[in-house]
């Protein structure tokens, strides 16, 4: 068989032909994402998700030190957003059985990525772990037709009277922001 070109294709069709780009994009600065080990056998699986030294500082991301860890469930369809942080860091972890895409926002002014924006496939079969850091806004939707779970570790502890969790509205980047990509 010959190989075709953008000529073989329907007329009507050739202007909305394109090539999906592939190539690994930019991350937030500070960001940074940490595929965890799963290992399967015959009884079930084993992650080890994170290892802390004797102060209390992740291995993995030495800079952290947990002082709090989190669980948020979130029902199917729900988004969680836009979260901000002046003096804390979130690391996160969304187990593989559910699926949830986390939305990042650099919102901090003097950033070399500022005001770009990410989007994070997490659970979904994988296991990974997203620091992250303060001034960058995140939330989270949950695709899933079944409730799942966020955990996540940070380095300042909650408290009701000096809240460091400041909020924009979910749609701040609007709504189409939550909305799974088709194609």
């Amino acid at each position: 068989m010959a190989n075709l070109t953008l000529n073989d294709i329907l007329t009507k069709l050739q202007k909305d032909v394109f090539v999906q780009d592939y190539s690994k994009k930019q991350p937030i600065e500070g960001v940074k994402i940490v595929e965890v080990k799963r290992m399967a056998g015959e009884d079930g699986t084993f992650e080890d998700l994170l290892r802390l030294d004797e102060t209390g500082h992740l291995e993995l991301f030495p800079e952290i030190q947990v002082r709090q860890i989190n669980r948020s469930k979130l029902l199917p369809g729900s988004i969680k957003a836009w979260h901000l942080h002046f003096n804390q860091e979130d690391v996160w972890y969304i187990a593989p059985e559910d699926h949830m895409i986390l939305g990042l926002w650099d919102t901090r002014e003097n950033s070399a990525t500022k005001d770009k924006t990410m989007k994070v496939v997490m659970g979904n079969g994988t296991s990974k772990l997203v620091v992250v850091p303060r001034g960058v806004a995140h939330g989270v939707v949950n695709v899933a037709s079944t409730p799942g779970s966020i955990f996540y570790f940070v380095n300042n502890q909650f408290k009701l009277t000096e809240a460091d969790e400041r909020r924009l509205k979910w749609d701040a980047l609007g709504a189409s922001f939550w909305e799974v990509e088709k194609g």
